[in-house]
């Protein structure tokens, strides 16, 4: 065999080139807080997925889980039942996603007194999409005009810790992404006490807006949303919709394997958990997995991140 070694010129260049520095070793870096999202069943076969999951990931001790209301808060008593079964029969600290869509004033409170008196102590509190065959949000007549005004109004329910929703690349239906920075510190002053944002993927949108926020006056948590993709085309046309940029580069991360989803999900726990240890290099130290009831995707992510799983009854802290 002829040996082969590499030109004066090839080793020139690999010298002249920049030097890109690793991200820290998981060892030298602290497991980061994680939540989890799940969303409600709509019949048996994803009411068992759902329980799967929410048991696979019980194990990792989350800060709490949260579970959505479906489009135009659809599936309102299915969350409920869901987070009051939470409550009951696992370790895990529920937060129940409450919308101004379709109710009054008083139905929210009602629920939300309901919640309070089932032990569930944190409210993810969202104006929520308009309903199902609607072009645009209308607010009920006797209800909440805006998430600002549920956040107070849930104040006057309860001592609730209310997460409210943020949008690194600025909510859709937004004046101007300054606008909507205002209006997410109106929600925080209202009562909220903390934020969980939109998904994205370039890192930089999250820590650019986080010094936007912080310019102005927001000192509240504000905590990643981080989304693991293994459908590329659904996520990029659900992403046209929300206001989330797709970068390019994760296109051809997942170009040519449409029908491969074992190497999807392999792709998908890479770029998130690299997603987030840079975020962790960059100081942030708490993360929201939206898992859509995919346990094992979530467990991987988090695994690579650090977290194990704690023994049987350990809640997160």
């Amino acid at each position: 065999m002829d040996h082969i070694s590499p030109t004066s010129s090839t080793l020139e260049r690999w010298l002249a080139g920049p030097r890109i520095p690793a991200l820290p070793a998981p060892r030298d870096m602290a497991p980061p807080k994680l939540s989890f999202e799940f969303f409600p069943p709509k019949n048996e076969a994803m009411e068992k997925s759902l329980w799967e999951c929410i048991r696979r990931l019980e194990s990792l001790a989350p800060r709490f889980v949260s579970v959505t209301y479906g489009a135009g808060g659809t599936t309102r008593s299915r969350p409920h039942a869901t987070v009051s079964k939470i409550v009951a029969e696992t370790s895990l600290t529920p937060a129940a996603h409450l919308t101004t869509v379709g109710a009054t004033k008083e139905e929210v409170h009602e629920v939300a007194r309901e919640y309070w008196a089932a032990g569930v102590r944190h409210i993810v509190a969202l104006r929520g999409d308009p309903p199902v065959g609607a072009h645009e949000y209308t607010p009920h007549p006797g209800g909440y005009a805006q998430a600002e005004d549920l956040v107070r109004g849930l104040r006057d329910v309860a001592d609730f810790e209310i997460i409210v929703g943020a949008y690194p690349e600025t909510h859709p239906t937004a004046v101007s992404a300054d606008a909507d920075i205002d209006y997410l510190k109106r929600k925080i002053d209202a009562g909220a006490t903390s934020a969980i944002t939109q998904y994205f993927f370039d890192t930089d949108i999250y820590l650019r807006f986080i010094d936007r926020c912080l310019a102005a006056g927001i000192t509240a948590p504000i905590i990643p949303g981080i989304l693991p993709v293994t459908n590329f085309a659904q996520v990029s046309k659900f992403s046209a919709m929300c206001g989330a940029s797709v970068p390019g580069w994760m296109g051809e991360l997942f170009e040519g394997i449409d029908g491969d989803a074992t190497t999807r999900q392999m792709v998908a726990a890479m770029v998130a958990a690299e997603q987030v240890r840079l975020l962790q290099a960059n100081g942030v130290d708490e993360f929201h997995i939206y898992t859509l009831n995919r346990p094992d995707l979530a467990y991987a992510v988090a695994h690579l991140l650090g977290a194990r799983a704690k023994p049987a009854g350990v809640a997160g802290a």
